[in-house]
């Protein structure tokens, strides 16, 4: 496989089937509720090829019915490289049936998940177009219509969350889903400043971060997001999301149990796992 110019995948016969049929079984792995050993499959992955796998496991889903609302920004904090081994930003897409309201006092259900782990995130919502690359935290403030706060509830498919940097990608960054806080009253340019917590539902805190852990600032992981995607000849749309980042590392979420997240002096949201539930399985051999 080669790639041409503006970072787009360039495919031969032979590779292309390969690329379907992994994700053909990522797409039936998370379905079936068993996890992948990553020393087994898609061992020597290039990151072109893990987007290019995304795109299609994407397509799967968008086949079922559901519909793209907007992008997740994985590893653009220290931390998550850290926890996870990953030494460089990706990215994932968002679908409607992934969101869950966090608006309410009693926050959002996370049901159905694999072996789900929160972090706290600053959500953006785009008021116009964006697209192209070079952009700055002043062209991407013009475009921003909302900022919020977020936790994802991130549920890899892979076993143990040991992965390579490609086979996340490929899985879309791990993107299962997104509870949707309230609005944070902030100026988008300033919205690298708010002081979050990580808290436990025996009211314990379990970490602390500034939104600047993503990547400085969240509107540049904004600007790094929309010149990949414009590389790939795309851009972000009005009205889409973007979740810029874990802030903090990733805890696990257990069944019976709630975590909540605190951005700045009063603005919180909660997100609870149903009692019984249990984690996924590892797949068998092939």
């Amino acid at each position: 496989m080669g790639l041409a110019r503006g970072g787009s995948v360039t495919e031969t016969p032979s590779v292309e089937p390969t690329l379907a049929a992994l994700a053909v079984l990522l797409h039936r792995a998370r379905s079936e509720r068993t996890l992948l050993d990553g020393t087994r499959e898609a061992t020597g992955l290039s990151l072109d090829e893990a987007y290019a796998v995304q795109d299609r496991l994407t397509a799967l889903r968008l086949g079922e019915g559901r519909r793209p609302v907007g992008w997740k920004l994985g590893y653009t904090s220290a931390v998550m490289r850290e926890q996870m081994g990953v030494d460089a930003p990706n990215h994932g897409a968002l679908l409607d049936d992934m969101l869950r309201d966090g608006t309410t006092p009693d926050g959002a259900e996370a049901a159905g998940h694999l072996h789900p782990r929160v972090e706290p995130e600053i959500g953006i919502v785009l008021a116009h177009d964006l697209a192209g690359t070079d952009l700055g935290v002043a062209d991407v403030a013009a475009a921003v219509a909302e900022v919020r706060a977020c936790l994802e509830v991130v549920d890899s498919i892979w076993l143990d969350y040991r992965f390579t940097a490609a086979q996340n990608t490929a899985d879309g960054s791990s993107a299962s889903g997104v509870v949707v806080g309230p609005v944070l009253d902030v100026d988008p340019a300033e919205c690298h400043a708010i002081p979050v917590e990580l808290v436990g539902d025996d009211g314990a805190v379990l970490a602390t971060a500034t939104s600047a852990a993503a990547g400085g600032h969240p509107l540049l992981g904004v600007a790094w997001l929309a010149g990949e995607l414009a590389a790939r000849g795309r851009g972000l749309r009005a009205g889409e999301l973007v979740i810029t980042g874990g802030l903090t590392a990733a805890v696990p979420l257990r069944a019976g149990h709630a975590l909540s997240a605190r951005f700045g002096a009063g603005t919180a949201v909660a997100v609870r796992r149903p009692a019984g539930e249990t984690d996924a399985g590892c797949a068998p051999p092939p």
